[in-house]
């Protein structure tokens, strides 16, 4: 095809855009050159490594000044969202938010999870112009639920649904390289059972207690430490925890049950950058807290992924019942009884504003919204039945997203 002209390309981009091979003269004119450096705390590899300069370019020379100026620089600028950058990451969730929604119901004994992740990569692209996806879809039905990444080449969503399952499913759209990364559970077959609600509304509640607290100036780890303890609130609501909550916390018990982190920063990666950079608080090495992705207070602009859960991980489960400061607080015959449960995670995607955050996920949320829509009720509801999770309801008109006010009731 046609190769854009750099006044096209200046104009499509708003930057100023030069060829490789005018880049010498142009560096010539600055007195000091920065290149990127870094290393990824997940997987370990430098940039050099997984980006090597193109072939013939002469090294960039440092600025010995600030070592790893320019880095440092953009994933900062990466953490604080422009009006524009909200937009786009609102348009994604709420594509994805829809797509949810779509698939729900079809979360049926007898249906495979790799068409409930067809159905949504279908939907994304069909009502929304989404033809990417932000990760690889996670359906994890069952006991699969309990992996947090599953879904991959080696566990390529194959398990057909069982009626009594967990289906939770992780999946997000992207639109113009902005990511959105919305989890949903649900019961296979349309019906939570009682011990299904427990865990459910315990996330749930998880996410309230997080939500209540989102403003600028808020820790992140307090919101993790938060939700924590509602899930441990209700595993002893269950019977699978038993003694003090307070000293069952500060013995790290609910690293065993929410392994991972709270959220995210999101952006144009899923797992978007700036969660531990200089002169921000460092990583923790206590159980749950070593996996948050960043410790940072609050500030507007940041954009997040809430994600609570609840998971019955068999090697875990072991470790906590062998391992004295934990199998004080654990029923093991209890414990035993969820084996094979899986997990439940609900994820949000928000926005941190002056005032508070907004939410972008317009998702079924509550056990009676998520079992209307299962049984083939309309969404978005005509009622709002949960306003304190603060959805900014939307509709597509006039070539983009215009609020709509869906009332509060029951």
């Amino acid at each position: 095809g046609k190769i854009a002209t750099r006044e096209e390309l200046t104009a499509r981009y708003r930057v100023e855009v030069r060829w490789l091979s005018e880049l010498a003269p142009h560096r010539a004119a600055f007195g000091a050159a920065y290149r990127l450096r870094g290393r990824n705390s997940d997987s370990g590899a430098t940039i050099q490594e997984a980006r090597p300069p193109p072939p013939g370019l002469e090294p960039f020379a440092d600025d010995d000044a600030e070592f790893n100026a320019l880095f440092l620089a953009l994933a900062e600028a990466r953490v604080h969202k422009s009006e524009n950058e909200i937009a786009l990451l609102r348009y994604a969730s709420w594509v994805t938010s829809n797509a949810h929604a779509d698939v729900m119901p079809r979360a049926t004994p007898g249906t495979y999870e790799y068409q409930l992740e067809a159905r949504f990569l279908y939907h994304c692209s069909d009502t929304g112009g989404c033809r990417n996806c932000a990760y690889t879809s996670i359906c994890a039905c069952g006991p699969n639920a309990a992996v947090l990444h599953y879904g991959h080449a080696g566990a390529p969503n194959a398990r057909q649904l069982q009626l009594g399952d967990f289906a939770l499913l992780d999946m997000g759209a992207e639109y113009h390289c902005y990511c959105s990364d919305i989890t949903c559970t649900m019961p296979v077959g349309g019906t939570f059972s009682p011990d299904q609600r427990i865990v459910y509304e315990g996330v749930l509640e998880a996410q309230r207690a997080v939500f209540g607290m989102l403003r600028p100036g808020t820790s992140w780890t307090a919101c993790h430490l938060a939700a924590e303890r509602e899930v441990l609130r209700s595993l002893k609501k269950l019977g699978v925890v038993v003694g003090d909550l307070d000293e069952a916390q500060g013995a790290a018990l609910g690293g065993v049950f929410l392994p991972c982190g709270l959220g995210h920063f999101i952006g144009i990666d899923t797992h978007d950058v700036g969660g531990y950079l200089p002169a921000y608080p460092e990583r923790s090495t206590r159980a749950g807290l070593r996996k948050l992705r960043t410790a940072r207070v609050l500030a507007p602009g940041m954009c997040l992924t809430v994600e609570p859960g609840c998971y019955f991980i068999d090697a875990l489960l072991d470790r906590a019942l062998k391992d004295p400061a934990h199998a004080k607080f654990l029923d093991a015959s209890r414990v035993a009884a969820f084996r094979g449960f899986g997990g439940v995670r609900l994820e949000d995607v928000i926005v941190v504003t002056a005032g508070g955050f907004e939410n972008f996920t317009t998702c079924p949320r509550t056990v009676a919204e998520v079992e209307a829509v299962m049984a083939g009720g309309a969404w978005p509801p005509a009622v709002d039945a949960a306003p304190d999770l603060k959805r900014r309801w939307a509709r597509f008109e006039g070539g983009g997203l215009v609020d709509v006010v869906v009332p509060a009731g029951a």
